[in-house]
């Protein structure tokens, strides 16, 4: 009984999803029923409270999951992000997985500002959401990426050389930061004694002082900028691995 039970919920889940028909504006609520307009808008109503208007009805951004309109798709991340202020997130790729670009708020005052069509397309970053059709956000990270492309060996051999990458970026930067308080210590410590001849004659008398050891700093900053420039190199490398993990699997 319980697994026919499993089957029929399992059996309801596909069929309400498979009823959203994309080519139409619509509001996909938590609910996971789906409702269809001519026109949505995202607009503060007088008091300055956000709502969602599909035509004549107005609905609360709360029970909103995903909507859908003629700028483009875009999903809820208040389950992501604990009720920051930004809290949709454009779709900038669509697939098996759908890559979502955070969206502040303000920017939803103004139509042309916030569609994403035109502008250069973006490294995936881990400031990013993704899910798989109507599924929930997930931040993207290497975890949870791992255990959604698990069934693509491509893809999780790309998502190994991005862990690889960040691994070693990591390791970079924390040489690069020891390098430049290094320099820092250089500094402050004493250098070499350095000689001042006061006079020549029958004798001979010089005066010892300590200055700071400015060469050894700058070899250590040096040093530093290297590094943090090698782990910036070497991060952006990576960040390709993810995307193209996202890509292939995508395919």
């Amino acid at each position: 009984m319980k697994k026919l039970l499993m089957v029929v919920l399992a059996s309801y889940a596909i069929t309400a999803r498979a009823q959203v028909h994309e080519s139409q504006n619509f509001l996909y609520l938590n609910s996971d029923s789906v409702i269809y307009a001519k026109r949505i808008i995202f607009r503060p109503d007088f008091s300055g409270f956000w709502q969602l208007r599909a035509d004549s009805r107005r609905i609360s951004p709360e029970k909103v999951k995903f909507f859908s309109n003629e700028n483009g798709f875009f999903a809820n991340t208040r389950r992501v992000t604990f009720g920051r202020t930004a809290e949709f997130a454009e779709r900038i790729a669509e697939g098996k997985i759908n890559i979502f670009q955070e969206i502040p708020y303000d920017e939803f005052l103004d139509d042309r500002a916030y569609r994403y069509g035109g502008r250069p397309e973006p490294v995936v970053n881990l400031r990013m959401y993704y899910n798989k059709g109507f599924d929930n956000l997930k931040k993207v990270n290497y975890q949870n990426l791992k255990n959604d492309m698990a069934d693509n060996p491509e893809s999780m051999d790309m998502l190994a050389g991005y862990r690889r990458s960040m691994n070693t970026s990591k390791i970079l930067y924390a040489a690069a930061g020891a390098s430049f308080v290094a320099g820092i210590v250089s500094f402050l410590v004493k250098g070499n004694n350095m000689q001042k001849l006061s006079h020549t004659g029958f004798g001979q008398s010089s005066m010892n002082t300590k200055g700071p050891n400015v060469t050894g700093t700058l070899l250590f900053w040096g040093l530093a900028a290297g590094l943090g420039v090698g782990g910036f190199v070497v991060h952006t490398s990576g960040s390709r691995h993810l995307e193209s993990a996202v890509d292939v699997y995508n395919r």
